[in-house]
């Protein structure tokens, strides 16, 4: 019994958990932003491609 009672009050994994899963919401805000931010530059060379095609 003693031994289960050491088990249950012992936290030392809890702190890389927290670690792992506040790196995990980093990566998926990074993924986000990235997303948006390619999005935003495909459309600016599409812009700059059509201008371009439109002088010649």
């Amino acid at each position: 019994m003693h031994i289960l009672r050491a088990l249950y009050r012992d936290e030392t994994g809890a702190t890389g958990i927290e670690y792992g899963l506040i790196a995990s919401l980093i990566a998926m805000a990074l993924v986000s932003g990235f997303d948006s931010l390619g999005n935003e530059v495909g459309t600016s060379f599409g812009d700059i491609n059509d201008k371009y095609a439109a002088i010649q």
